[in-house]
């Protein structure tokens, strides 16, 4: 999980003090695990520095701010449109997806179709190696290439589901 891009997606609505941050992305990331707080300033403190990020001042109780710049807004959108490796393109991509549903992503969709490509060019070279290894007699590359072509067989089927759920 990119604690920096959870960050962007909580500012990307309304501005937020650190411990707010942390909050929510611990309820981002949901059964996946918990951050921690020094975690959350040294990445707001890179994303000062890369601009992306800036500090407008204090709430009414003293607490930093932080609000999403233009540069921030840019960054996250590219990252919610690259694809993600199949080694743990489901979690990896459900974090993504949610951060995009949490900001009202318009480009959803177009997440979803280059995810799916991606896991298809995947399988279609697994595939590939799976057969070589099969005429090689290599047995043990065989069983892990299949064992990882049925994750993302899986992987695409669940991206089927939520595109699916996502026109109904």
């Amino acid at each position: 999980m990119s604690v920096k891009y959870g960050i962007l997606t909580l500012l990307f609505g309304q501005n937020h003090h650190g411990y707010e941050l942390k909050k929510e992305i611990d309820s981002l990331l949901s059964l996946k695990g918990k951050v921690n707080p020094g975690q959350i300033y040294t990445t707001l403190d890179r994303l000062i520095r890369d601009q992306l990020v800036t500090s407008p001042g204090e709430d009414d109780k003293d607490r930093k701010l932080y609000k999403i710049e233009p540069n921030g807004k840019k960054e996250l959108e590219m990252w919610l449109l690259e694809p993600v490796s199949f080694h743990s393109s489901k979690d990896d991509f459900f974090l993504k997806w949610s951060c995009a549903r949490k900001i009202h992503y318009p480009h959803e969709q177009r997440m979803i179709e280059r995810q799916k490509a991606t896991i298809i060019q995947q399988v279609m070279e697994l595939t590939k190696l799976k057969t070589e290894a099969l005429m090689d007699g290599n047995e043990e590359t065989y069983l892990l290439l299949s064992g990882t072509l049925l994750h993302l067989e899986a992987d695409l089927n669940w991206l089927n589901q939520v595109e699916n759920r996502n026109r109904s």
